[in-house]
């Protein structure tokens, strides 16, 4: 039986990738930070099935406790703080646990167990500002936000690793990745969340940013197949992971509203305070690679998974809703 150690994994991605390995047989382990509330949300499901262990990206000590009492094969760091608005005016935070984290965690990889395969999550807020389109595993990087930056010491770190102590380590470079399970602070889930509430008469208004910035969205579901993938290779390598399509967020919003028969023009309030400092204004992704040498493919398409988050922030708000009915 194969062992995984999972960072993040109460995320969306986490989730997500732990199901994944589950079904195919892995002891999976999960680290997570103490906090006095426990959000199990995404993984309520399979909570009983993982190996919970305590620690944080920011403390070497808890991890090497870690990769020693789990003993991986992989071990997948998704962990970070990866909201890129909350990079700006938590900068120091976002380097610490986005960048330092990364180092924190091969680094216990490295003293305890050199021979485990590594996973990092970059990110494509690391070509930010980008100089090439489509953006492939060659295109230099240019962030935008703290974020971004503190995603390209994680990505240049875990090479460095690889090349200087001979680990097998790898990044998947992954473009925007969402489904129901994605935090309502993301545009995605912000918009599909506020759909259903204004369907359901909670909600007037919508009010968002940037309508004109273009992204390559994807189903994380399928995503996380890539990092297994990357993982499964005779030789570590990095990859941009990505649909090939790029879509506006008022697309985003057209295909949202519309799927409940609503006009997006009716509700969406244009906030100055929702625009970023240093805007990215185009991502697309060239994922050549990562089909011809990891065979990987997309099984959701960009419609689907706005639907597909639509429908679920429907039905969790209408029970959310009946049950207050009912209690009263």
């Amino acid at each position: 039986m194969k062992k995984a150690l999972i960072t993040g994994i109460t995320g969306q991605d986490g989730s997500y990738l732990a199901e994944f390995l589950l079904e195919k047989g892995y002891k999976v382990y999960g680290l997570r930070r103490r906090t006095s509330t426990p959000n199990f949300e995404n993984i309520e499901h399979i909570k009983d099935e993982i190996e919970w262990l305590s620690g944080d990206l920011t403390d070497l000590s808890s991890l090497i406790f870690a990769v020693s009492i789990s003993q991986p094969d992989e071990v997948y760091n998704l962990a970070a703080q990866s909201f890129v608005e909350t990079s700006w005016p938590q900068p120091l935070f976002t380097g610490h646990a986005t960048a330092l984290g990364v180092t924190n965690m091969l680094e216990a990889v490295r003293i305890v167990k050199p021979d485990a395969r590594f996973y990092q999550a970059s990110s494509s807020e690391m070509f930010g500002k980008v100089v090439e389109i489509p953006q492939k595993e060659s295109t230099p990087f240019y962030p935008r936000s703290p974020y971004g930056v503190a995603k390209v010491y994680g990505h240049w770190i875990t090479v460095n690793y690889r090349e200087s102590f001979n680990m097998y380590a790898c990044s998947g470079i992954l473009f925007n990745h969402e489904s129901p399970r994605r935090g309502l602070e993301f545009v995605t889930r912000k918009v599909t969340n506020a759909v259903a509430r204004i369907k359901l008469g909670l909600q007037n208004e919508l009010r968002m940013g940037n309508l004109d910035a273009k992204r390559d969205w994807g189903f994380a579901g399928d995503y996380v197949k890539a990092m297994w993938l990357m993982l499964q290779q005779d030789q570590p390598d990095d990859f941009v992971i990505s649909t090939g399509e790029t879509h506006t967020v008022r697309e985003l919003l057209e295909v949202a509203f519309s799927y409940v028969g609503l006009n997006y023009e009716d509700y969406v309030v244009i906030d100055p305070k929702f625009f970023r400092p240093a805007e990215v204004d185009l991502l697309l992704g060239d994922c050549t690679k990562a089909k011809d040498k990891l065979g990987w493919q997309l099984d959701v398409g960009f419609e689907d998974l706005i639907h597909m988050m639509v429908d679920a922030d429907l039905d969790r708000i209408g029970k959310m809703k009946k049950q207050e009915v009912t209690t009263i």
